[in-house]
């Protein structure tokens, strides 16, 4: 085998892949977010999860495509590892259309197929049009990577180094191992199974070996989704070993199975008994379903195992212990006066979230503290949960026999809810500020840090007091949480007038002025929901009278 047929091998790979990449990206973009919807609503049980990941990968062409936008779901808490794996099975089965497909001999038809795509990419202004150009330009381009690599590789069947590679891949094990690592290195099982078709065809690897690195090549296809999952967060983490445990037992479970009933591959080979591509395709596509069939229904075994693996952390234990109903829960077993009591309770106990995170928000902007920071993110998903959970469950509260005065106050503590649910959003616009600011994209004058600072110490006085009276119903403090909010909109006013001087002298970056701007709108705001939670408290107290 010279030099040049190696370039040429090389090329074709090169081409496959590029292609595989063009047809997958001209499919999503053609699609546009309906993938994305799919997977994200049609996991309702096990069997959807499965269809599921089925379809979506069909239209990707590629299994890590669909794992990896799991791995975003299940690490963004939209979807749990239950669903996930009916997904990651689903995917398994999808990516084996392309082997079935690249088994059709149509290399021939390959450049036409190429120039078709390449006009309508370059030609056609409709968007849509431009990007079914480039699916059909990518499948043109996988077609004939495969045509140069089947003329390449032809070579190698006489060449002693790689005759001696497959003497060593006598062995079932070191077949499978190989299949793993060539798999690893092209981050593809498609484009490995494809490969493999090649060298049979070319008699250079026979059916039985193409077996075994089959088997290989879906242990080596998670490379991609256990690098994304690096980045991901611990549940992300444990959806990326998800996949590595599911085809490590597929794995296991075809080598036994083909063991013990060797029958089964004399079947594959008797659907197309004399193409050997056909062959290779349909074995990859019958190893998917059996290992689906068989481990499907023992699928919460293989999460337990991920979870175990990739414990809770401390941090994980109490946001399940924060996200979640503590008063709200049975309300329809109780009698409505109950029922909006522990409404009541429930509400404060999301204030004490959203002020929670506002005042480690504050803490991060004038400390730099990344760990207080963090505190005040993580709330901000637990306020974000509480306001949902918390609304769906006061919208079956008005469904009760309800009297004129429960009814107003129902009102006020949707009211609230909003208010608590707003304050945290405001955390969370303080948190962006400070990243501006340590990352040296903006700058204040101490001086505007030190009001800044006065101004947020008010705000948080003008919370704790308006929570008092919501909380405990201490209407003989209204007034004082009205004076705290007057007060706030005092300094904020005062703080500004300075502010404006100092921008006249120029002793403020602009960008840092800007924030300063924000940071105070944030903050009055701030107090305009506390004042809000405490004027609900008066206006309840008010109706009963």
């Amino acid at each position: 085998m010279s030099i040049y047929d190696v370039f040429i091998l090389l090329g074709g790979v090169g081409l496959f892949l590029y292609g595989m990449t063009i047809m997958s990206s001209g499919l999503k973009n053609a699609c546009g977010d309906n993938l994305k919807v799919i997977l994200g609503k049609a996991t309702t049980n096990k069997v959807t999860s499965i269809l599921a990941g089925i379809a979506v990968t069909i239209f990707v062409q590629s299994s890590s495509a669909t794992d990896v936008m799991v791995i975003g779901f299940v690490t963004s808490g939209l979807m749990t590892l239950a669903q996930a794996i009916g997904v990651i099975m689903g995917a398994n089965i999808g990516t084996t259309v392309t082997a079935q497909i690249t088994a059709f001999n149509i290399g021939a038809y390959a450049p036409m197929i190429l120039f078709i795509g390449a006009v309508m990419n370059l030609f056609l202004k409709k968007r849509t049009l431009k990007e079914v150009g480039s699916v059909i330009l990518g499948f043109g381009m996988l077609f004939q990577g495969i045509t140069l690599m089947k003329s390449a590789i032809a070579p190698l069947a006489e060449t002693a180094a790689f005759r001696a590679l497959l003497t060593s891949l006598e062995n079932p094990i070191l077949t499978v191992l190989f299949g793993v690592a060539f798999t690893a290195l092209l981050q593809s099982s498609s484009s490995a199974t494809v490969i493999f078709q090649a060298f049979a065809m070319q008699n250079i690897i026979t059916y039985s070996t193409a077996v075994y690195l089959i088997i290989g090549a879906a242990v080596g296809s998670v490379t991609p989704n256990l690098l994304a999952g690096l980045t991901a967060n611990r549940n992300g983490k444990r959806c990326a070993v998800l996949n590595l445990l599911f085809n490590t037992f597929r794995a296991i479970l075809i080598l036994i199975l083909i063991t013990v009933f060797p029958q089964i591959l004399t079947f594959i080979q008797n659907l197309s008994p004399n193409n050997v591509a056909r062959q290779i395709a349909n074995t990859h596509t019958c190893f998917a379903i059996i290992a689906v069939l068989v481990l499907a229904p023992v699928s919460n075994f293989i999460v337990k195992l991920a979870q175990r693996l990739i414990p809770l952390s401390e941090e994980e234990t109490r946001k399940g212990e924060d996200q979640r109903l503590v008063y709200l829960n049975n309300t329809s077993q109780i009698p409505a006066v109950i029922a909006m009591d522990q409404a009541h309770r429930e509400v404060c106990r999301m204030a004490h979230f959203a002020v929670d995170n506002l005042q480690n928000a504050i803490d991060c902007f004038f400390e730099h503290d990344a760990n207080k920071g963090k505190r005040a993110m993580q709330g901000e998903e637990t306020v974000d949960y509480l306001t949902g959970a918390i609304l769906n469950k006061l919208v079956e509260l008005r469904s009760l026999d309800l009297s004129s005065k429960h009814l107003n106050k129902l009102y006020r503590l949707i009211q609230v809810v909003d208010d608590l649910e707003r304050i945290s959003d405001h955390a969370e616009n303080i948190i962006g500020y400070e990243e501006l600011m340590r990352s040296g994209k903006a700058s204040m004058h101490q001086e505007a840090l030190d009001d800044l600072r006065t101004l947020a110490n008010i705000t948080m006085r003008s919370l704790n007091v308006s929570m008092i009276v919501f909380e405990q119903e201490l209407l003989d403090r209204f007034d004082d949480a009205q004076a705290m909010e007057d007060l706030v909109d005092l300094t904020k006013e005062q703080i500004e007038a300075a502010h404006i001087d100092r921008m006249t002298k120029k002793a403020c970056d602009p960008q840092g002025g800007i924030l300063f701007t924000d940071f105070c709108i944030d903050m009055e705001r701030c107090s305009d929901h506390a004042i809000n939670m405490a004027e609900a408290a008066r206006d309840t107290a008010d109706q009963a009278a």
